[in-house]
């Protein structure tokens, strides 16, 4: 039972916060048609972030007790995959334009 507990409280935080990081963020790339067609590279962005938080922060608190955080280096190369992920949709709009 505690599983399927944790199970839907992931499914919920990951819908609810991936909605309102997109919300936040969607807008941005419908500045520019080159851009809005490369912001599922936006998505993914949000997805990594929200594992990480996941991973570090959120697991510990619910049904589930995880038994370890990321390290440092794998929770740094994710959120700097993010990051390259959030830009790379302007990069590719001007490149390819």
């Amino acid at each position: 039972m505690r599983v399927i507990l944790e199970l839907l409280r992931i499914v919920l935080i990951f819908g609810i916060l991936g909605a309102v990081g997109w919300g936040i963020v969607g807008n941005i790339y419908t500045i520019n048609e080159e851009t809005e067609m490369y912001s599922w590279l936006g998505v993914i962005a949000i997805l990594l972030l929200l594992f990480v938080l996941y991973r570090n922060k959120l697991q510990f608190s619910g049904w589930y007790k995880g038994k370890a955080k990321l390290p440092k280096t794998v929770s740094k190369i994710l959120i700097l995959s993010s990051v390259l992920l959030f830009i790379s949709p302007f990069l590719l709009g001007f490149l390819l334009s």
